[in-house]
């Protein structure tokens, strides 16, 4: 008969083997959405993410790109079931992990373990770690090539081994397991620092371990010693390190003249030379205790020495190299992360507080040709003493910040806040918005996949409130919350019999959530749901979930007076509450058949002419661009350029190299112009008399060093201004006329000149470097930018720009006055469209298709409404009827909802006689939109976008159907809008109408 150890660990791997099947069953079959696009680019060639990078990460999944076989296109699938396999040991990891805090709980011996023992135990590992399994966040997190999965694995088996470490005896065995997690850790932080902040949490478990009478000081002492141990590593170890290397590097190269590299060599040999030594003298003086911690340390660092990948593939200048940190000064930065921005933790000002002064503080170096060279200061910015507070949570200065402020608060204009409304935020917002609601989503329930969509409870199961457009969301889950109720009971059990167990996991669960959210201070807007920073948190809720079944067992054994049998019962009425879970959420988990964030990636690429500049925006705009070109090698021709990161000098650099089959970027700038801490902002100061300059002589000027340029500010140095908003680029129309570069219908608006109006009060170094490429390019190249890129830019360039499918063509053109819509090049924009364009499983109901992709699509029905609309104009009724219904062939209501750009479509489908389509897409729209109404006006929940796009909707058709003559129809939407919003509903929307 098989003994506890053997079914414990065979339990173990079936566990395993149930939650990796479930996620290779639902894994995503290519590069989705947000980060997992670079980071398969930049695992695929070793390449270097963004910063603070992520090394044994890209290793690991290197090596599972091999799977594909040399098959560019099963590259992403491999590396997305690297995740799904790391997810599954982390669910092996956390089940052996509660049948251990059980045995404590318990109190069972090794070998004294009876059969109830046995079945309650591993009735408690199967009930937990499923409901983890099939819990929203982390099932989110396994089925996609992001960092998250590979670092809850990293988490799961640190807190197993600690646990493991606690109920070994030998002193021996002890140590090489403490030298084991440390090696564990070290390597975790190439991957995330998550790991890092069980530490003070753990350091608990060795507390009690040593102390036979532990007391409520002593824990917190232990407690504030793994903090020390946490600040240690990744204060000191990560960072701190590489910083005293470069001020050493910075000393021997500056001071004393040495060669590059001689700091560093001498740091690293006395540093580690110092390292040996100690670790002699421990072992000579027989300390065991100060030979571990040394011991300990060495391991750290040899795992977290993967991060000299980092340094020596940013010196191979891969193509993806976020920062360059090629040097120690870079690394330092990259590793600091740096560009994220500074965020108050203790001390810090309100949104409202004034900038009293700023001064310039410590240099920032850069590598020059014989030393290290000062490229800028760091700027040390005093706000009004009064307007400052300790745990500062309002505290973003961007507008739409402060508005989100004032409007979340209920503060007008002017108003200043005081700590109340600091508290206010940061418990309803920080810790209510950001993390309890997300933490419900996980043991309760979720109304939709909506933004900032709230969670729900039992009682929302059996209500008919819901209108059918939130019930028919894949993502409305409903778990009538059990596993939050088996969990309660769970903590309660552990709190009363194993109360050292219990602060163990209270306060891996309040670490690795509560506290999280106050050091990551979230400002009051992000671009998206962030749930899956918290995983850490509900894994040490699934383990009270776990104990709870113990609890039941030990309840029911009251009654049946034998615990075998109340094991039994107590797993078969709680794992249907994993099966509920596994039920409601495997529709809006299943990724199989999504290729739209792929695909929206090749349309872009698709849209633009052979050896194209394309200018994007955000994430989502870029990542998945990089993983077709990098991966997929798909139109590697075309130069993508990142719009936010033009305004970096490493950026620049990269673009004045080849990358692919794309030849290097032309720039009239020096190097020494772009350069950090040269020319970052430029000061619009309009001179009189002056209403134009020349683009290409101020440039000239600029790069000459010339004085006329010169304005002083309150710093150490000098910064160049723009002498007139208006930039003037003239165009050689022979050199035009050459290149062919201008459709024949468009040559009636070619114009000699094109004014590169400046948007604001400044000019940023990325929007210099883009008016020095559009100067220095001189149509040889076609450029193009994305929709959010073109309205992003600090040049006004929207008359000069063509749209071809989904990007916009600069060309030497002006858009006439009477034109009001954009420019389309309806020949080129309809072929590629009709011809070009890729929308896999768009037109399948059953495909689970997310917010993000959702309003990816309604980016491409927004092209075709304005490809119609120029067809229109032409009267080429017969193509617009065509691609108006192409739209709702590839991406019909059934699968995609009608949206706003389908609203939008309406009045085409109208000109071009499918009445019964544009009245169906009337239908569809005001039905939902009305039903939202209603349930926002009912529930009393305030007005989101999506409920005053529904507003606007509604207005929007009611004149509509009116001119075509649909007056009972237009009359009852009024009336229904009405009843809902009043009289206000007879004004215009501000839609605009064809």
């Amino acid at each position: 008969m098989l003994n506890f150890k053997q079914i414990n660990t065979l339990t173990g791997w079936v566990v395993f083997v149930v939650a990796t099947l479930v996620y290779v069953m639902t894994v995503e079959q290519t590069a989705s959405f947000w980060d997992p696009g670079e980071f398969i680019a930049v695992s695929y060639k070793l390449q270097v993410p963004h910063p603070p990078g992520a090394p044994f990460f890209l290793l690991v999944y290197r090596m599972f790109s091999f799977l594909a076989f040399g098959n560019e296109l099963n590259v992403a699938y491999w590396m997305n079931i690297g995740s799904a396999v790391f997810s599954g040991f982390t669910i092996l990891f956390l089940f052996w992990s509660i049948t251990l805090f059980g045995r404590k709980l318990l109190g069972i011996l090794p070998g004294q373990e009876s059969k109830g023992h046995i079945i309650s135990l591993m009735g408690a590992g199967i009930v937990g770690s499923l409901i983890y399994t099939f819990s929203d966040s982390f099932w989110f997190s396994a089925v996609e090539a992001e960092v998250y999965a590979m670092s809850s694995f990293f988490t799961a088996i640190v807190i197993w081994a600690f646990l493991k470490w606690d109920v070994i005896k030998d002193p021996r065995e002890e140590n090489k397991w403490m030298i084991f997690i440390a090696y564990l850790v070290g390597l975790s932080i190439g991957v995330h620092l998550l790991n890092l902040v069980t530490l003070p949490a753990l350091a608990l478990i060795y507390y009690f371990k040593k102390y036979e009478k532990p007391t409520f000081k002593g824990g917190v002492i232990a407690f504030m010693l793994g903090g020390v141990a946490l600040v240690i590593i990744n204060n000191f170890i990560i960072p701190g390190l590489p910083s005293i290397a470069g001020s050493t590097e910075i000393f021997f190269v500056n001071s004393l003249g040495l060669p590059f590299g001689s700091g560093i060599i001498f740091f690293a040999l006395a540093f580690f030379a110092a390292l040996f030594y100690a670790y002699r003298y421990s072992r000579k003086k027989a300390m065991a205790g100060l030979n571990t911690i040394l011991l300990s340390l060495i391991f750290i660092l040899i795992g977290y020495s993967s991060y000299t990948m980092i340094v020596v593939r940013a010196n191979q200048n891969p193509i993806i190299n976020q920062n360059a940190p090629k040097d120690v000064i870079s690394y330092i930065s990259y590793l600091k992360r740096e560009q994220y921005g500074y965020r108050p933790l203790i001390h810090g000002q309100y949104f409202t507080a004034q900038l009293v002064d700023q001064v310039e503080g410590d240099p920032i170096y850069r590598k020059g040709k014989d030393k290290y060279e000062i490229a800028d200061y760091e700027l040390q910015n005093t706000y009004d003493p009064e307007k400052t507070t300790i745990l500062p949570r309002i505290y973003s200065t961007q507008e739409n910040h402060k508005r989100i402020y004032r409007q979340k608060l209920g503060l007008r204009e002017g108003q200043e806040p005081t700590f109340g409304d600091n508290l206010y935020f940061m418990f309803s917002h920080q810790l209510g918005h950001m993390y309890w609601r997300y933490f419900m989503w996980n043991f309760s329930g979720r109304e939709s996949d909506f933004s900032d969509a709230p969670w729900i409870g039992l009682t929302d199961a059996f209500s008919d409130k819901f209108p059918e457009y939130i019930k028919e969301n894949k993502a409305h889950n409903n778990y009538l919350m059990l596993p939050l109720l088996l969990g309660i009971i769970g903590l309660f059990f552990q709190a009363k019999v194993d109360p050292k167990s219990f602060a163990v996991n209270l306060m891996l669960f309040l670490m690795m959530g509560a506290v999280l959210v106050l050091y990551l201070n979230s400002p009051p807007v992000e671009p998206r749901e962030r749930d899956y920073i918290y995983v850490g948190s509900f894994y040490a809720f699934a383990i009270w979930a776990g104990l709870g079944v113990l609890a039941i067992a030990h309840g029911l054994a009251k009654v049946t007076k034998n615990l075998a049998t109340a094991g039994i019962a107590a797993t078969l009425l709680t794992v249907p509450v994993a099966g509920l879970m596994g039920a409601e959420n495997w529709n809006d988990h299943n990724r199989k058949g999504r290729y739209f964030s792929v695909d929206s990636a090749r349309n872009f690429l698709a849209s633009c002419a052979p050896n194209a500049i394309l200018f994007t925006g955000g994430d989502n705009d870029t990542f998945p661009l990089w993983y077709v070109q990098e991966v997929e090698g798909f139109r590697t021709d075309v130069r993508v350029i990142v719009l936010s990161y033009f305004d970096t000098d490493w950026y620049v650099d990269q673009m004045t190299r080849p990358a692919n089959e794309s030849a290097a970027l032309p720039f009239s700038l020096t190097p020494e112009r772009y350069q950090k801490g040269t020319n970052d902002v430029l000061y619009v100061m309009e001179r009189d008399g002056m209403d134009a300059i020349s683009a290409r002589e101020y440039l000239k000027l600029l790069n000459s060093g010339s004085e006329l340029l010169r304005m002083r500010t309150g710093g150490k140095s000098q910064v160049n201004m723009v002498p007139s908003r208006n930039l003037i680029l003239d165009v050689d129309s022979s050199t035009v006329a050459q290149k062919d570069i201008i459709p024949e219908e468009f040559m009636p608006l070619f114009t000699p000149q094109i004014n590169l109006q400046v948007k604001g009060q400044y000019v940023t170094k990325g929007t210099l470097m883009l008016l020095d490429l559009i100067a220095s390019n001189n149509w040889d190249r076609p450029i193009y930018f994305n929709n959010t890129s073109l309205a992003t830019i600090g040049l006004n360039i929207q008359d000069h720009v063509v749209m071809e499918g989904l990007t916009y063509r600069l060309l030497p053109i002006r858009k006439p006055d009477f034109v009001r819509e954009e420019l389309v090049n309806t020949d080129l924009a309809y072929e590629n469209y009709m011809t070009k364009f890729a929308f896999r499983g768009m037109d399948n109901p059953d495909t689970y298709l997310d917010e993000e992709y959702r309003r990816f699509a309604s980016n491409h029905r927004s092209a075709i409404n304005s490809i119609a609309i120029a067809l229109l104009d032409e009267d080429d009724l017969e193509r617009a009827a065509n691609i108006l219904n192409y739209g709702l062939k590839v991406m019909p209501n059934e699968a995609i909802p009608y949206d706003l750009s389908s609203g939008q479509s309406v009045p085409l489908f109208f000109e071009v006689g499918e009445e019964e389509k544009a009245l169906d897409i009337i239908d569809k729209i005001s039905k939902k939109s009305l039903d939202m109404i209603a349930y926002y006006t009912r529930e009393n929940r305030d007005y989101d976008r999506e409920m005053m796009i529904s507003i606007e909707m509604v207005k929007y058709f009611i004149p509509l159907l009116e001119e075509r003559g649909y007056q009972e129809k237009a009359q009852e939407l009024k009336l229904r809008l009405e009843d809902f919003v009043g009289s206000e509903s007879n004004q215009p929307g501000v839609l605009q109408r064809r």
